[in-house]
């Protein structure tokens, strides 16, 4: 523990570099577009207003709302039941949140085309330009475009507002966040010749060494004119490879269908000879820029996008297979939300859990239960990351907003979902809900199958090349017999399972054109949930939760889920290296103290799972269990140096394999050494140490080039170590962070969910806060500004003390 007496200055110096793009390509291009984040107002109450850059969450720096006595009362009564649920929203309160900006329009947009585009707005949402509505969504995870152009005031200023409402308590399980949670732009192109929203569909053949790539493109003619402008569309495009090398181009001209509509025109194929494939290994993505031109060779527009070359199969004998080889889908679910972000969707935020994700081993993401980021997909083709991309959770009004009923309003939803994520390589299905058969009240009262009829021709009329599936409710199969297939599982390509993988080989005897995928796996039965599985012929799995988030926490004071394999801080817990024990083929071993169990129950399904710690300091004589998690063929323990035991992996036991257990070991001060051994050989160790006291702090940043563009971020992980440099766990204490420089404090975590203090800073320039470690860490996220500077000094002051440590 730290003494009153102990305090802590770090200094560093973190360059930001002014961020570069440039894409190049058609000459005296129409379209601009301009990132709309900054300079925002926001208030709770249309009263006191504070200045926000986007991305924003409103609800994430709100404080605890504590349940009453009476949480547990009749749920008839409406203040009673929304105290309950907050405990699955977080504990935090709900309700409308007011954002304006004022701007004034530049004079070279005057004959142009003016859209304001929004990514999305959580829950929903509604905006205003100098008081006019000018568009709205009902399922903000998409998000809207406006064309605002007749309303805009030249010469003067505009403001444009958007409200945005969580306070239908009904209306999601889990945190959400709440706000402009991402970006927004201003899109300025011709007034009558443009392409539209997500306008492009790619998709490739791959021939031997060759591909051949399909390019489609929705076109908009508005003009009004008593002549037509233009009597023929001529598309050029230019495909280039990872290193900018051009290696296909194309002119095409094809036949003006009229003016005032949208025309979808399929342009000539090109062939790439020696094509890179996209592979989760080597995630090659190549680009496209495409101009429209007039008659006479004017430039009308201009768009651009990245795309993969790959194929993708899945059989009822093989699973699936990328570019022709079986590849398992190791991966988690998880909601959208951040940690300590909240839900605003900051792309290094997404790249960081991207990255750790990676080194553990994962190859998968399904994106439960709403739409990410368009960040996170073009973040998924960088890294290779396999996505089965989730449109909605429940098909229920309750669900999807809670402003429209569900059923008028996934017609519009489908087409702009699939639009928006199909030219991504790394998205390999198409799901269209959760756990839906549960709910046979749902229209035409058949459990989904009718919806589902409907809806699947109407996803294909955008995209056929991925197969659609829905994830199925642990508790219900059929209605009457409980022993097959639910009615809707039956119907889609791939059926999905959440835990119940133990039906798996069961409906493969009875149908045995059915594709099975885990599309959740609980965190209590890791290992077993996966060798139980037939690993040649399965999809794949994706553990639930696997990384600790707000909401759904099960009761106060606990904040949100903590059954991951990392804290909501992302520091990866003991059961993370079991997982990457199986997820990964690289030796490894890892040793770690066991604490006892946690219990919960979630969906019929037991979820609680063993609490883990390196922490070696249990006192002299004390008997203790020790867990190591290894892949190699047997695992020694030695205490200072001396053998206690050595265990055989029982790689044919499903609940054992990858795991030994050190039961009754003597604790002694010093060192606790796990070495594995593979065919005799020593190919991996781990050890955990005694530590002395606390001594210092140390500070590790984890993006080197931090860019001063307002938005990219720089996590900062704090940690109380000893002399010797080794986390001194069980060091807690409360930090003041104080920055100096062109950055701002956006949050701060430590992993722990019964945390008081609100993830925020509560001052208006953002440049301090105070927070408490937690076991001996804490984590410190900064923003850029954008001034091109440098963070000259970050300051962390313990227990409000001058002295160092």
């Amino acid at each position: 523990m730290y003494s009153p007496s102990m305090s802590r200055a770090f200094f560093v110096l973190i360059f930001l570099f002014a961020p570069f793009m440039g894409l190049g390509g058609c000459a005296d291009a129409q379209r601009d577009s301009i990132l709309f984040n900054f300079d925002w107002q926001f208030s709770r109450d249309k009263q006191t207003w504070t200045a926000v850059n986007l991305p924003h969450d409103y609800q994430i720096g709100q404080p605890w709302v504590a349940p009453a006595a009476d949480e547990k009362a009749d749920l008839k009564n409406e203040a009673a039941n929304i105290k309950s649920l907050l405990s699955a929203r977080a504990f935090k309160a709900l309700g409308k949140g007011y954002y304006r900006k004022a701007f004034v329009p530049k004079n070279e947009w005057q004959g142009r085309r003016v859209v304001v585009d929004f990514e999305g707005m959580l829950l929903v949402g509604d905006a205003y330009l100098n008081g006019r509505h000018i568009g709205k969504t009902d399922y903000g995870y998409l998000g809207f475009e406006s064309d605002i152009t007749p309303l805009l005031k030249w010469g003067e200023e505009n403001t444009l507002e958007v409200v945005c409402d969580t306070q239908n308590p009904n209306s999601s399980r889990w945190y959400t966040g709440g706000g402009l949670f991402r970006d927004v732009h201003v899109i300025i192109t011709d007034r009558n010749f443009y392409f539209t929203r997500n306008p492009l569909y790619i998709t490739t053949k791959v021939e031997g060494q060759s591909a051949t790539v399909h390019v489609q493109a929705e076109f908009a003619n508005q003009y009004k004119g008593d002549k037509e402008r233009i009597d023929s569309l001529t598309f050029a495009y230019t495909i280039k490879d990872g290193s900018g090398k051009v290696v296909a181009q194309k002119v095409c001209r094809k036949k003006y269908y009229g003016r005032q509509r949208v025309n979808e025109y399929r342009l000539d194929s090109v062939r790439i000879d020696n094509a890179v494939l996209w592979d989760i290994d080597n995630p090659h993505l190549y680009t496209i820029e495409i101009c429209a031109l007039g008659t006479g060779g004017e430039v009308l527009d201009k768009v651009g996008d990245t795309f993969g070359v790959r194929t993708i199969e899945y059989g009822a004998d093989y699973g699936f297979r990328l570019n022709g080889r079986k590849v398992l889908l190791k991966g988690i679910a998880n909601h959208h939300t951040l940690g300590a972000l909240g839900a605003a969707a900051y792309d290094r935020a997404i790249e960081k859990r991207i990255q750790l994700l990676k080194e553990f081993g994962v190859n998968h993401i399904r994106t439960s239960h709403n739409p990410y980021s368009k960040g996170f997909l073009h973040l998924c083709d960088k890294y290779g990351i396999l996505v089965v991309d989730e449109l909605y959770d429940k098909w229920l009004k309750q669900f999807s907003g809670g402003r429209v009923e569900w059923t008028a309003q996934w017609q519009h939803d489908l087409p702009e979902f699939i639009k928006r994520d199909r030219n991504h390589p790394s998205v390999v299905m198409w799901s269209l809900g959760n756990e839906l058969q549960q709910e046979w009240g749902m229209a035409y009262a058949d459990w989904g199958v009718t919806i589902y009829r409907s809806m699947k021709p109407v996803l294909q009329r955008y995209d056929n090349t991925r197969p659609i599936t829905v994830a199925m409710h642990p508790r219900f199969r059929d209605v009457d017999t409980d022993s097959i297939p639910a009615p809707l599982a039956l119907e889609t390509d791939i059926a999905s399972y959440n835990y119940r993988y133990m039906y798996f080989p069961g409906d493969a005897k009875r149908y045995p054109w059915m594709r099975f995928y885990q599309s959740e796996a609980n965190t209590q039965g890791l290992g077993k949930n996966f060798f139980e599985m037939n690993l040649d012929k399965v999809v794949g799995l994706a553990y639930w939760g696997a990384i600790d988030y707000l909401g759904e926490s099960q009761g106060w004071p606990r904040k949100g889920w903590n059954l991951g394999f990392f804290d909501i801080s992302l520091l990866p817990k003991p059961t993370a290296y079991f997982v990457k024990s199986y997820f990964t083929e690289e030796p490894m071993v890892h040793l770690s103290v066991y604490q006892g169990r946690e219990q919960m129950d979630w969906n019929g399904v037991n979820l609680g799972n063993v609490n883990l710690t390196e922490q070696w300091d249990a006192g002299k004589g004390a008997k203790q269990t020790l867990y190591a998690f290894s892949n190699a063929d047997e695992v020694e323990l030695r205490i200072n140096g001396k053998t206690k035991a050595r265990l055989k992996n029982k790689r044919n036991e499903p609940t054992a394999r990858n795991k030994f257990i050190f039961t009754n070991v003597d604790y002694e001060k010093g060192k606790a050494q796990a070495i594995a051994y593979t065919g005799g050989r020593q190919v991996a160790t781990y050890t955990l140490e005694t530590t002395g006291a606390a001594k210092r702090l140390k500070m590790e940043t984890d993006n080197a080039k931090w860019k001063a563009d307002g938005i990219d971020l720089q996590h900062i992980r704090i940690t109380a170590v000893d002399a010797k440099g080794r986390r001194v766990y069980g060091t807690n204490g409360i930090l003041k962070i104080k920055v100096d420089g062109d950055a701002t404090i956006v949050a701060a975590s430590n992993g722990d969910q019964t945390c008081e203090y609100i993830n925020t800073p509560t001052t208006a320039d953002r440049k301090q806060m105070e927070y408490p470690l937690y076991d001996g860490a804490a984590m410190v996220i900064l923003r850029s500004e954008r001034k091109g500077g440098m963070v000259k000094d970050v300051k962390l002051t313990v227990n409000e003390t001058t002295k160092h440590l």
